[in-house]
């Protein structure tokens, strides 16, 4: 692709984005991939992605704030998850059709990475912070606003963590609750690993392994509910 063509492609997506860079290096860097090369070493997008990464958890975390003033802070912690998670990642990065602007070694195009989930994810998060770095927190909370509005919007009463679901479906069959047992503890103190198992009744038990017990039971449950051909896990 022509450097005319790919100017024309980042023009497109700041009208999207609603925001034009005063550093174009900015909107280069995040559209970088690190498999990229160019004429010497780029700089890629994986710092900007650390940074994108805790602003849009930061403005998430404000919006939801304000918007559902009335809310228990778990029903907004689920929000928050499921709104900064991947899938919405993803989802917005369609929205703004980012996978077509994105630098890539040809290698790395080959193998399908404008389709690669993780890949376009990380991009829409470097592209957040490089709003931020540009325009300034306020910049970049308007345009996460604008990108998040229909997904905010989109569920009226908060989503459920897979050890509600979990429940919810074996109270809704007369069936027992959902059985949590860690069946070890390894690594060291300041990083130990759980590995915890859950049973229902009538169903193989499945493990999932968390850094905290919470975590790993979360994620034995998501497990079993995927085994169960549950599709809207968390």
């Amino acid at each position: 692709m022509t450097e005319p063509a790919d100017a024309a492609l980042r023009g497109a997506l700041q009208e999207r984005l609603g925001h034009t860079f005063n550093s174009s290096r900015l909107l280069l860097e995040a559209l970088t991939h690190s498999s990229f090369q160019g004429e010497g070493r780029r700089r890629c997008n994986e710092r900007l992605e650390f940074v994108g990464d805790r602003v849009l958890g930061l403005v998430i975390a404000n919006l939801l704030y304000h918007r559902f003033s009335g809310e228990e802070v778990g029903a907004l912690a689920r929000r928050h998850a499921a709104l900064v998670r991947r899938e919405a990642l993803v989802e917005i990065a369609e929205q703004i059709e980012l996978a077509g602007c994105l630098r890539l070694s040809r290698g790395e195009e080959e193998a399908g990475g404008r389709r690669n989930p993780g890949l376009l994810a990380d991009a829409c998060e470097a592209l957040i912070a490089a709003v931020h770095l540009d325009g300034g927190f306020a910049v970049a909370t308007e345009v996460v606003e604008r990108l998040w509005s229909g997904l905010i919007s989109r569920d009226v009463s908060p989503p459920k963590d897979a050890k509600t679901m979990l429940q919810e479906w074996a109270q809704g069959r007369g069936m027992p609750l959902p059985v949590y047992r860690e069946t070890e503890r390894s690594g060291p103190p300041h990083a130990p690993v759980f590995r915890v198992e859950v049973s229902v009744e009538g169903l193989a038990p499945v493990e999932a392994v968390g850094p905290s017990k919470r975590v790993a039971e979360r994620a034995a449950a998501a497990s079993l509910l995927v085994a169960m051909g549950c599709t809207d896990v968390p």
